[in-house]
């Protein structure tokens, strides 16, 4: 069953000038997919579309064979979580007050959390590994935990679409990979559907069911990740001829030369 779908998507912020031009692409339910390409190429506005945070100007974008924009945005939201680059933390919430904001989607006007919310905050915070953050303030807490909070605030949500623009930009090598066996675990355990927008590429062989490489606004190569991480292709995603790609042990490395 597919998902989320997109057809002939695009979208500009400046008119003439698309950031999203022509996109089509397709999240079978239970599957784990990723957005990679240059900074500037479009990936951050390409999950904002298939999150309805931005609407298509052109094509259309699907869940569950239901246009997106005609779905209420209250049950939406107990189908698809988004988690942005970044997070503001201009209030000084405990990461649990944070998390329970996810548990919304569930609750009426003026309703208040129940204990069997805040269980399923606590859950989510035990699920990306940060249960002792709970009464922190995020005021005080590290970029990276941060992102981890957010994280649990998405599957707070209880979502059966997972969309995430950049979760391991902040994080250290041990917790980012501990976040992409959450994601696989996750994938594998509930069918959670995944997307995730990232630069870490060597994360993504063999985890990744699907790549989306994008370059100026559209996808110019899709398909499993040792099928995309290859030089031929990297190299014109990136405008960088320097880039390598090796298979190692099972698993595609990338790197980009330092030497001229």
């Amino acid at each position: 069953m597919i998902l989320v779908e997109a057809r002939d998507v695009e979208f500009a912020y400046t008119p003439g000038r698309p950031a999203v031009s022509g996109v089509s692409l397709a999240l079978p339910q239970g599957s784990m997919s990723a957005i990679v390409g240059s900074n500037g190429c479009g990936k951050s506005t390409l999950i904002r579309l298939l999150a309805g945070l931005l609407p298509a100007q052109r094509g259309e974008v699907r869940y569950g064979g239901r246009l997106l924009a005609g779905i209420d945005p209250k049950q939406l939201a107990r189908q698809m979580a988004y988690v942005p680059q970044t997070t503001s933390r201009a209030f000084p919430f405990t990461a649990l007050e944070v998390v329970l904001t996810g548990r919304s989607p569930y609750l009426t006007r003026f309703q208040l959390e129940s204990s069997g919310d805040v269980e399923k905050a606590m859950h989510a915070l035990e699920t990306v590994g940060v249960p002792h953050l709970a009464e922190r303030r995020v005021t005080e807490l590290s970029g990276g935990e941060r992102q981890l909070v957010s994280v649990a605030r998405a599957l707070a949500q209880e979502p059966a679409c997972l969309l995430l623009d950049e979760p391991s930009s902040s994080l250290d090598l041990k917790h980012r990979a501990a976040l992409i066996r959450t994601l696989i675990r996750l994938r594998d355990q509930k069918s959670l559907t995944i997307l995730m927008v990232t630069h870490d590429l060597n994360l993504l062989d063999p985890g990744f069911d699907t790549v989306f490489a994008m370059r100026r606004g559209a996808v110019s190569a899709s398909g499993p990740p040792a099928e995309v991480l290859r030089e031929a292709v990297l190299a014109g995603i990136y405008d960088d001829e320097h880039v390598r790609a090796r298979r190692i042990d099972g698993r595609t490395c990338v790197w980009s030369e330092l030497q001229p």
